[in-house]
């Protein structure tokens, strides 16, 4: 495990997504998720659940920009308590929106989808961590069935209309699949700055500063996933101090040395790694 060099501060932002149409996307992630629109203009609609940030944007391909590179993000939405999560799961049965899988991790609870243009989209809720199991010290994780009935009977008290995502739902983690994960784990690391937290095997890495992303090696298993081809811009990492924001502009010039790139722009630093994710450090 390293240490992080990051402000352990930091917060997810928001995910940047290009689609291959923009208006598809808007009515899944409204309708379905139960998103808010907060802008929607010259082609780039900014999306959100009640808070000030925005929690995600989507503006529309040119071309056959959105198939360029190998890459597949998974966007992780905690839900605030097992009843959000019971909502959301009656409301895919009522859209009759395809489900890929269903997942009991011990940490948390999970419902696994596809969004219109077939990024994974993980709907979860953490158990207190106070539950979580732990073996020598370390987190204990599994990929146990989800009890669905359990799930469902959280609703008997709390019958009513569809009203959308709970204002209080935040971007959980992200998972960022990569081509190689000791070089994944030299940017996040070294460059990024995020502790490496677990390994998953041979397959992933969980790196955060307060428990943001995972790494999967997309060169392992899931082939059908790995043959589809989607573009994440980038995953805003929010700083809270503007000095952190210039230490990072700083420190994290080694970006290029290690097979990634930097650049800055108005929003922020915006870093892609060796595989063309990007990663967008701002305040």
């Amino acid at each position: 495990m390293t240490n992080h060099s990051i402000d352990p501060n930091l917060t997810l932002g928001h995910v940047a997504l290009t689609v291959s149409n923009l208006d598809r996307s808007i009515e899944f992630y409204r309708e379905v998720l139960g998103f808010q629109v907060r802008s929607n203009a010259e082609g780039v609609a900014h999306l959100g659940a009640g808070r000030r940030r925005h929690r995600g944007a989507a503006r529309k391909s040119a071309g056959t920009a959105c198939a360029r590179h190998e890459r597949l993000i998974s966007l992780c939405g905690a839900r605030p308590s097992r009843v959000e999560l019971a909502q959301s799961l009656k409301r895919l049965a009522e859209t009759q929106w395809p489900v890929q899988g269903f997942a009991d991790h011990l940490v948390s609870e999970a419902i696994y989808l596809p969004d219109p243009d077939g990024n994974g989209i993980e709907i979860y809720r953490d158990r207190p961590r106070a539950e979580w199991p732990r073996l020598d010290g370390n987190i204990r994780m599994a990929t146990d069935p989800l009890d669905l009935d359990g799930v469902m009977s959280e609703l008997k008290d709390h019958e009513g209309p569809w009203t959308g995502l709970n204002p209080q739902t935040v971007l959980g983690h992200m998972h960022l699949h990569v081509g190689n994960l000791p070089q994944a784990n030299a940017f996040y690391g070294d460059v990024i700055g995020l502790d490496l937290i677990m390994r998953y095997g041979s397959a992933a890495l969980f790196m955060s500063a307060v428990g943001i992303i995972t790494i999967w090696d997309s060169t392992r298993g899931r082939a059908s996933m790995r043959r589809r081809r989607r573009r994440c811009d980038r995953a805003a990492v929010l700083l809270d101090e503007v000095a952190a924001v210039g230490r990072s502009r700083r420190d994290r010039r080694s970006g290029a040395g290690n097979g990634g790139s930097i650049e800055e722009t108005e929003s922020g630093v915006l870093l892609r790694d060796p595989f063309k994710n990007g990663v967008l450090l701002t305040n």
